[in-house]
């Protein structure tokens, strides 16, 4: 496959690529919002069509009890190579505040190089770039199907949890039986520094009620002569960090997987600005956390745990001279690869019980079973292959990054038991989730160009 006949197909094709992504995003496809259920079938149909007028033998729409997903396969000439799963979402975040836009969000607009409206990044556009990619590269080489068999997986409710994505998964289990899985739904560094994700955080939280009196008491006649729940709230919370800022519930690091020296290398080879990302930080004064650690390996590749809000007594106007009967706090962990939500939630709720004092009784509530991380390592034959592929497009070496939000793609490695790599072109300043949000259609391009080449890299690697 010669790389100017890849280039010369994708921009042969680019007008019709960039007019069918703007029909495609003018669909208001908010899987979070009811009114919206028909616009997200609309928008799940959409792509089944597309795709069957776009050479996938096979498409279907998979049912959930929630939304729809898109299920595409096109099998590989040679019976006997690998499978690839390239999952994505085709669901988008509400649009408030609307008087923020500056355009109408669901009908995108041109506007020099870029692509502005929902969806245009977070991901409709990253999982199209899929569909022209293919396409050259299957025209490049001059076959008639990829060399690996592509299996299509698009879901319509990531933006809000994917809450029946896991059953989903298991239900279709032996239909989706690969040997890697391909996610298109994260960001490069930035245009001119090509980076590939190597992993993203999990998540579990807590809310944390402490008792004491069973009614509230007048401080003068009882204050100082029993326990106080928001003063023992404030020592737990106080104690739940070490002198180093490490979390100081016991276990918690047992299974983290640390940093190799060459992630932490290649992360250092990032053009990072403290000061510009403290700005952009809500304008913080100073950054934080565990000791021996930089900012970037503390957001991506380390845990965390955050106090997210605390209450109790009286909080209105003037004085009330009481000793609360309860104090309460909300409390979030990131969890990175090694890391079970369920252990931490247990280690969490045992810690908490051991340090509350005589008198004050303790309840943790944790709603749900957490998020769990996901990560692969950077010299794994997967990501090797996508960083080759990626290098071929760009023309320049592709550093490693890892993102510190959640979603589910613990549960396609988990379930399919195949390793993720992460292939995407998104950029943090598309203002994802935000108004106004975009995409750069050069780098759409780029992204198609680089998927042409993954799957002869995969073809190879993954045998």
């Amino acid at each position: 496959m010669q790389v100017n006949e890849v280039v010369a197909y994708i921009q042969a094709r680019k007008e019709r690529f960039v007019a069918d992504l703007k029909e495609w995003l003018t669909i208001p496809s908010i899987s979070g919002d009811p009114a919206h259920a028909a616009d997200v079938r609309r928008s799940a149909d959409w792509l089944a069509d597309h795709l069957r007028g776009h050479g996938f033998p096979t498409v279907e729409i998979w049912e959930t009890p929630g939304h729809p997903a898109v299920y595409a396969e096109w099998p590989a000439e040679d019976p006997d190579a690998p499978a690839v799963v390239v999952y994505g979402h085709h669901d988008v975040q509400p649009v408030e505040p609307l008087d923020e836009w500056d355009t109408d969000p669901f009908d995108p607009v041109e506007r020099g190089e870029q692509l502005i409206g929902r969806g245009a990044s977070d991901d409709k556009g990253q999982i199209f770039f899929h569909t022209l990619g293919l396409r050259a590269g299957i025209a490049a080489s001059g076959r008639q199907a990829p060399p690996v068999t592509i299996k299509l997986l698009v879901e319509g409710e990531e933006e809000s949890g994917s809450v029946h994505f896991a059953d989903l998964l298991w239900a279709h289990r032996e239909r989706l039986s690969c040997d890697a899985v391909v996610i298109s739904d994260t960001t490069m560094w930035a245009a001119d520094v090509p980076s590939m994700c190597t992993g993203m955080r999990g998540l579990t939280e807590a809310e944390v009620t402490l008792r004491g009196p069973s009614r509230d008491l007048h401080s003068g006649s009882f204050g100082g002569a029993v326990p106080n729940p928001l003063h023992a709230m404030a020592e737990l919370l106080a104690a739940l960090h070490d002198a180093d800022n490490r979390v100081a519930v016991p276990g918690f690091y047992d299974d983290v997987v640390p940093l190799t020296d060459e992630e932490r290398t290649l992360f250092a080879r990032l053009p990072f600005d403290e000061d510009e990302w403290l700005r952009g930080a809500g304008d913080s004064r100073a950054t934080h956390g565990e000791k021996g650690y930089t900012t970037l390996e503390r957001i991506w590749a380390r845990p965390t745990a955050e106090i997210n809000g605390m209450w109790g007594g009286h909080t209105g106007p003037g004085g009330k001279t009481i000793v609360p009967s309860e104090a309460h706090a909300k409390v979030s962990f990131r969890l990175v690869a090694g890391q079970d939500p369920r252990k931490i939630q247990m280690a969490f709720e045992a810690w908490v019980n051991e340090h509350v004092p005589p008198g004050i009784e303790a309840d943790v509530d944790v709603p749900g079973s957490g998020v769990r991380p996901c990560f692969s390592p950077i010299d794994s034959a997967g990501v090797s292959a996508a960083r080759r592929a990626m290098e071929r497009a760009f023309g320049t070496d592709v550093l490693f990054t890892r993102e510190g939000g959640s979603g589910p793609e613990a549960d396609l490695a988990d379930v399919l038991e195949a390793p993720l790599i992460f292939v995407a072109v998104g950029l943090n300043g598309d203002r994802i989730h935000a108004p106004n949000e975009k995409v750069e259609i050069p780098l759409l391009l780029k992204g198609a160009e680089a998927v042409a080449y993954l799957w002869e890299e995969l073809a190879t690697a993954l045998r």
